[in-house]
């Protein structure tokens, strides 16, 4: 049975992550800050909430920034939301953090008073929202485009390379909802929170061989 390990750096909704991958049969699931015990999975997922400053104290005070670099290159590794954001080179939240670095580009401040069609458009964005796939990804397979994803979250991914921009969203201007490059994939929405849709892509994750 395979091993999907999904770290735990003290910031993220891991148990509610970790029931999805169980519910969806993606193999034996732990929830872990054991180094060991997560270079030897095969897949690994890598969940986040909260402010990045913490999360990045954090990830850096247990070596993770290196460990994610050295795991997410030769397995499927998944990073949802704030694990996504850390992915990025630098984020603008708390003046300025810098991140892991694995996909160029920021994470950015939604910002105060956007409007849409005259009406004022609250933050942080939260709630269910459409994700257009900019490219047939192994993890969409029977997800239809446009489904709708459970986003929360104040700022938003502009990424560096466009061509790694695999799903995208709009709240008051565009964002990348998905990124991808080898075997690793990142989404800003909450899989596990996003019912049908979000349970398809985790068991494509389950199954999907890091490649595309």
């Amino acid at each position: 049975m395979q091993t999907v390990a999904v770290i735990d750096y003290g910031m993220g909704n891991l148990h509610s992550v970790a029931k999805a991958l169980e519910h969806v049969g993606a193999g034996r699931v732990l929830v872990t800050s054991d180094a060991q015990v997560i270079r030897e999975a095969d897949r690994v997922v890598f969940p986040g909430v909260g402010a990045i400053r913490d999360c990045m104290a954090e990830i850096r005070r247990l070596g993770f920034d290196e460990l994610v670099r050295e795991v997410s290159q030769d397995r499927p590794f998944l990073g949802i939301c704030v694990g996504m954001q850390a992915l990025l080179e630098r984020s603008e939240e708390n003046d300025g953090v810098d991140c892991i670095g694995l996909f160029p580009g920021q994470v950015r401040f939604f910002g105060k008073g956007m409007v849409e069609d005259g009406e004022p458009l609250k933050v942080p964005h939260m709630g269910w929202n459409e994700v257009s796939q900019a490219v047939n990804h192994p993890l969409w397979h029977s997800i239809p485009d446009q489904a709708r994803f459970y986003f929360v979250h104040s700022y938003y991914i502009e990424a560096g390379k466009p061509q790694q921009v695999v799903g995208r969203g709009h709240y008051g201007k565009d964002f990348a909802a998905a990124l991808a490059d080898g075997s690793r994939f990142a989404v800003q929405f909450h899989p596990e929170k996003s019912h049908t849709h979000g349970l398809q892509l985790l068991q494509n994750f389950a199954a999907w061989d890091g490649r595309w």
